[in-house]
């Protein structure tokens, strides 16, 4: 079962069921198109993770890390299903980045690999928006990485269960596939990543983990259209605007 966090046509939040064309909550049924989908979750932070796929390592001619490189990015950057972003204007390079998200269930602090699952709630899609220009001079990536919605995320939370351990992600502009991957090729698992993030600090319920882009991050220009397909969960869908 997909769960989805939604506005329904009053105005209120919801958190109800997905169902492709419609949704669900308690007794009443929404079509999609009358209802506005929120990000699945409402983190405190999100967690990123850099360079977790070798072949990305190597479109950045950067060395792959011994341990998780992690960065955060702060909840102004989250966007939803369906939304328009607006993008920084006046920079040479804002890339697209398919990533795999898993979102926290519990309170988790100092948790082992071994035990890292029975601290997920699920798995989304999320678009690690990363503007170049800024990252490539900066240290801590604050503009490169943290700026207005730069991690559209969603549609849906698919529980753990309903993602395959070789899930396929999928990155597509203007119907063009840009990224392609599996699950397989992530450098540290998400069980070693819960454990390396939380001996540093707690995640709290609904907070993010973003594992890392594989290769074929490209610039986007205005007007472009994204599609993320995660196998499991289904397809996060949103446009860009760059003033």
């Amino acid at each position: 079962m997909h769960r989805v966090r939604f506005q329904d046509p009053a105005g209120s939040t919801r958190d109800g069921t997905w169902h492709g064309d419609h949704v669900t909550f308690g007794d009443q049924t929404y079509d999609i198109n009358t209802v506005s989908i929120l990000p699945p979750s409402n983190p405190t932070k999100i967690v990123c993770v850099g360079l977790n796929y070798a072949d990305h390592a190597k479109e950045r001619n950067k060395d792959i890390p011994d341990r998780p490189l992690l960065f955060l990015k702060p909840p102004n950057t989250l966007a939803g299903h369906g939304d328009t972003v607006t993008l920084p204007a006046n920079k040479d390079r804002i890339d697209h980045e398919a990533e795999l998200a898993v979102i926290i269930g519990t309170q988790a602090r100092n948790v082992s690999a071994d035990d890292a699952m029975e601290y997920v709630a699920g798995f989304t899609c999320l678009n690690d928006l990363s503007n170049r220009d800024d990252q490539d001079r900066e240290q801590n990536w604050v503009r490169g990485k943290g700026f207005d919605n730069a991690a559209p995320m969603g549609p849906v939370l698919a529980t753990p269960d309903e993602v395959p351990d070789d899930a396929t992600v999928e990155l597509r502009v203007n119907g063009e596939i840009r990224q392609s991957s599996t699950r397989t090729e992530l450098i540290f698992s998400i069980p070693e990543l819960i454990e390396e993030i939380t001996t540093y600090m707690t995640l709290e319920p609904g907070d993010v983990i973003s594992t890392g882009t594989t290769s074929g991050v490209a610039a986007l220009v205005d007007g472009d259209h994204i599609d993320i397909t995660i196998e499991g969960i289904g397809t996060l869908t949103h446009d860009v605007r760059i003033p």
